[in-house]
């Protein structure tokens, strides 16, 4: 119930791709906590009454789920139009620059720090991973030689030869890895990195997508081995300082940082921090939050990640023109109805292929997250403080429950509330 997102998730991606889903059309887990239809609702930041859709759909989605907090904020032709923070719960007050979790939508920025490592002459993307790092398998056993011709494209493409849904997730493995190294829990990259040197890979690289956080932590080492800073610097000093995104951090597993929401979920599990096997709330410490940093670690407001998808519109001074293509440049293979997955983002090209519409999930034990670009000037992004189907409704609905509200929008305002918040 842990694993971020496994293979038979994948296409759950899919589902951002122009205002095609609709709320209830999902698939979710059935879970027996029914939802407080009738919670208080609570809002914050500045009401737009021609964006109030947005509202409506953030309103009905967390009633019918129990959600307690949520947050929203919507550009339009680069400006921040709405910034809105929202809560179910008489005590918590969401702000539009509260914190979340974003999972998995932390894979754009890993996936942007290698392109301006490319960029500034540091790497190429054909780069071999063994040519940066020291990949050695346990004692006693040998590397797949496959290895040798894993690319950045292929860790970025999720193209490595990895498969969670045949292997498994060793990002959720922390137990078995711990017992097969005899080093004991909380693990570390390395730890992760020498377990899996010494399996298999399932697949030769470059010949079949399957969703990995592993190439993602592998690209966070890359990142560290070649600019000589810690993943978190790098991104935070090269991506986020000149685009004036100052909040966000990687997240702690169990501390907060300050403006940070909480977590909720109806699950416990085993910690994984020690070796001690205590029972905990599934937020707080059945996974590390350390390892999963440029997989799923960071933080963020939705404010702050519209202006990251702002910086997609056109170079500037993060990423130029050239950068920009490789994100949404298609792959060796795996464009599945038209859409496929790109350098940190799935894309589909609509428009009769001059435009593309990119967007990402994201999800662990606490949280839910969808940052969307659209091919006409639109993003949108969307945090929850908890992820459970609490009643039996899908997560994924967000996705089309937000094209409603944005497809049923009769004049874009020309406020801009970017230098609000920035």
């Amino acid at each position: 119930m842990f694993v971020e997102l496994r293979r038979r998730d994948f296409g759950k991606l899919a589902l951002a791709t122009g205002g095609v889903a609709a709320v209830g059309t999902g698939v979710g887990y059935k879970l027996s906590r029914p939802a407080d239809a009738a919670s208080t609702w609570k809002t914050t930041g500045t009401a737009v009454s021609s964006l109030a859709g947005f509202d409506s759909q953030m309103k009905s989605f967390m009633q019918a789920r129990g959600i307690t907090g949520g947050q929203v904020a919507v550009t339009y032709k680069g400006r921040l139009v709405l910034a809105r923070g929202y809560s179910t719960s008489t005590a918590l007050t969401v702000q539009p620059t509260s914190l979340f979790r974003v999972a998995s939508v932390s894979k754009s920025f890993t996936a942007a720090a290698i392109l301006k490592l490319v960029q500034d002459g540091k790497l190429t993307m054909g780069t071999k991973v063994t040519s940066v790092l020291d990949i050695k398998p346990p004692a006693g056993q040998t590397r797949d030689s496959r290895w040798t011709s894993i690319t950045m494209w292929n860790l970025l493409q999720h193209l490595g030869g990895w498969d969670s849904a045949l292997s498994g997730d060793p990002l959720f493995k922390d137990a078995t890895i711990s017992k097969a190294l005899g080093v004991p829990m909380e693990l570390h990259h390395a730890d992760l990195i020498k377990y899996m040197a010494g399996q298999k890979l399932n697949y030769a690289p470059g010949t079949k997508v399957a969703y990995s956080n592993f190439g993602y932590l592998l690209a966070g080492r890359v990142i560290e081995k070649v600019s000589g800073m810690s993943y978190q610097t790098y991104v935070q000093q090269k991506l986020l300082a000149p685009l004036k995104i100052k909040r966000m951090a990687s997240a702690w597993t169990i501390a907060k940082h300050t403006g940070e929401i909480s977590y909720e979920s109806q699950y416990k599990g085993k910690t994984v921090l020690n070796n001690s096997g205590a029972t905990v709330a599934a937020p707080y410490g059945t996974f590390s939050m350390g390892l999963h940093d440029a997989n799923g670690g960071w933080l963020a407001s939705a404010p702050d990640l519209v202006r990251w998808a702002k910086m997609f519109d056109a170079s500037s001074s993060v990423l130029n023109s050239t950068s920009l293509g490789r994100v949404w440049a298609k792959p060796s293979t795996g464009v599945s109805n038209g859409w496929y997955y790109g350098l940190g983002w799935a894309v589909r090209p609509v428009s009769g292929g001059t435009g593309r519409n990119m967007w990402h999930f994201g999800s662990l034990p606490g949280n839910y997250s969808l940052l969307v670009r659209t091919y006409n000037g639109l993003s949108w992004a969307a945090l929850f403080n908890r992820r459970d189907d609490a009643s039996g409704k899908s997560y994924t609905d967000i996705d089309g429950a937000l094209w409603t509200a944005a497809n049923g929008v009769k004049s874009w305002p020309t406020h801009d509330l970017f230098s609000k918040y920035f």
